[in-house]
Formats: C-alpha cells, sequence, structure tokens
C-alpha cells in the first residue's frame, strides 16, 4: 500500500534555522530514511522549497495565475515522503518515526493511487 506522508510545519522556523540547526534535523532524518531504504519502503521523499517560491493557479473560468501559494493556515506543505508500507498502522508507525527527529508541524498521512500509463496500483483507484 501506497502512502504520502505530508509534511507540515511553521515555514518561518524552519528557513529560519542556520545551517548547524538545519544538518541536525536533516542528519537525524536521514537515519530515518536509511531504514526505511534498507526496508524497501522507501520512494521519493522532496523538499518543497518556500512558498514565496509558489504559484497559484485558481480554477475559475477563465482560470486566474497567482504568486503565492494562498493557504489559509499557519504552517504550510513544505515536503512529501512516498511510503510502501502494508497499511495504515504501518505508516503512522513511519510518520511518528519521523515526527521524533522533526521538532514541530504535522504529518498527514495519505493513501495514493497511482496511474501509470493504464496501470492502477495502490490505495483505492476510484477514489
Amino acid at each position: 500500500m501506497l502512502y504520502a506522508l505530508l509534511c507540515y510545519n511553521d515555514e518561518a522556523t524552519v528557513w529560519s534555522w542556520d545551517k548547524r540547526q538545519e544538518s541536525e534535523v536533516m542528519d537525524r532524518l536521514a537515519v530515518v530514511r536509511s531504514k526505511l531504504e534498507r526496508q524497501g519502503k522507501l520512494g521519493p521523499s522532496l523538499r518543497l522549497l518556500p512558498t514565496t517560491a509558489a504559484t497559484t493557479l485558481r480554477k475559475s473560468d477563465p482560470p486566474l495565475v497567482i504568486d503565492g501559494p494562498f493557504a489559509e493556515t499557519k504552517e504550510q506543505l513544505l515536503g512529501f515522503y512516498i511510503i510502501d508500507v502494508a497499511d495504515l498502522d504501518e505508516a503512522l508507525a513511519v510518520a511518528k518515526e519521523l515526527g521524533e527527529v522533526n521538532p514541530g508541524g504535522a504529518y498527514e498521512i495519505r493513501p495514493l493511487a497511482v496511474y501509470n500509463a493504464g496501470v492502477s496500483l495502490g490505495a483505492d483507484a476510484a477514489a
């Protein structure tokens, strides 16, 4: 079962880390990522650039392109992991382990449906 672990945190806090703080957090996360890689459970893990680099497409008529994310939240989506685990319980365990080494924020755990050249894998493809 594929899950996306969406990483939310206060962007101002994360992007204000000095090189030492950033390195410490990334080193702790690398330990968890390495373990998941050895177990064959880790897919792509990506960090998004700051929301100041974002562009939003509003699905209006006509579509409207706006600079910035314009999310109504204090925490922003900063990145995500794709994991391949047996079920939600195992996905929650991975999110908890990542959360123990990465301060603040939240992880949203969402099942995935993968569509490649007519092949559907992962969570309920009809969703």
